[in-house]
């Protein structure tokens, strides 16, 4: 999407402004970046690598955060093209730029540098983003054998001499697997050291399957350590732990505003997908009292999510599957015919 004050100007100017280092980059130019092609895509390409290592980093971090905030922007093109840049840290942020894409054609190139590039950075970022076709594989929306490439992959690098960064990252991406083998690894992960405890908490949380590892969730949520208690209470959430829901809504009280703020943001999604009594109340009291407002938004999206929840409890309480039209379609169908009787004269 361009900007009104913006989408009018030559390209040429864009180009310009992106080598003219002496100069910051007006704002208003990432636009035009978004769903490039034809003639300007080529101009992109040509001037590339005249950009500074530096001037390419700070761009490609500008246009990550800049399509997080704007679901109607895409930058995917542009980060294709920078997975063979020279800079490490280039190639990183243009691998993190496509973790969410889903087309399969990604997952040759992921597996190609998680094995072969010397950058640990590079690396861990391929193996987080091979996540994804972990899940996609899961919901047989990718070819069984690349499926299983990337899950083979994947478990050979948790247990390669890789660094223990591009290992965790591993793990936890093959937490959406459901092979057999995966639950020892998540195991001996979670007996390990501190860093490998939070990557097990990340791959449980994946996994949907709150009965094997509940309790185990559980028992981390009262961490003396922040970044593991982070992390079990981000995983209570993503299983929908209902034993979770009193023990943060009590965190959530009372000087709450003392907590970390990426613990208290974390709490308060998560109850939003655990829903419950008492969470609405709880959420819009929390927004009503913040002055900040950022956490004010942030609430406002966890309500929104928690509408989510409610609708899909109430689903479950009546043994309703909602992706399942057909009882709907039927009692449409039967008030249709109810109202055509009605309106028939010799009625």
């Amino acid at each position: 999407m361009k900007t009104p004050s913006e989408k009018n100007v030559s390209f040429d100017v864009i180009i310009a402004a992106l080598l003219d280092e002496s100069k910051v980059l007006p704002p208003t130019y990432l636009y035009r970046l978004s769903d490039l092609s034809g003639p300007d895509f080529e101009k992109t390409k040509v001037v590339w690598n005249q950009i500074s290592p530096a001037r390419r980093r700070a761009l490609l971090e500008d246009l990550e955060e800049l399509s997080d905030n704007d679901l109607t922007l895409s930058f995917d093109d542009l980060a294709f093209f920078t997975l063979e840049d020279p800079d490490d840290q280039v190639r990183t942020l243009a691998v993190r730029m496509l973790w969410q894409y889903e087309d399969k054609h990604l997952a040759p190139i992921l597996l190609k540098m998680i094995s072969e590039d010397p950058s640990e950075s590079v690396r861990s970022a391929a193996a987080t983003g091979l996540g994804m076709f972990v899940y996609l594989g899961e919901l047989e929306e990718i070819p069984v054998e690349l499926a299983e490439e990337v899950q083979n992959k994947l478990t050979e690098i948790v247990a390669s001499t890789d660094t223990k960064l591009v290992r965790r990252h591993a793990l936890e991406s093959l937490g959406y697997s459901n092979r057999p083998e995966v639950k020892a690894l998540i195991e001996n992960a979670f007996r390990s050291d501190k860093e490998w405890e939070i990557s097990a908490l990340f791959a449980m949380g994946r996994t949907a399957d709150p009965v094997q590892w509940g309790e185990k969730v559980l028992s981390k949520i009262d961490s003396p350590l922040d970044d593991v208690r982070t992390e079990a209470i981000r995983a209570a959430g993503e299983l929908e732990l209902e034993e979770a829901r009193e023990p943060l809504m009590d965190l959530l009280g009372e000087g709450a505003e003392d907590l970390d703020e990426d613990l208290r943001f974390t709490a308060i999604w998560s109850l939003s997908q655990i829903g419950g009594e008492g969470v609405r109340d709880l959420l819009e009291h929390l927004e009503e009292e913040t002055e900040d407002d950022e956490e004010s938004d942030f609430i406002a999206d966890a309500l929104d999510n928690l509408s989510f929840t409610e609708e899909k409890l109430m689903f479950d309480m009546f043994g309703f599957d909602p992706s399942d039209t057909s009882a709907i379609e039927m009692d449409l169908d039967e008030k249709d015919l109810e109202e055509d009787e009605d309106q028939d004269p010799k009625n």
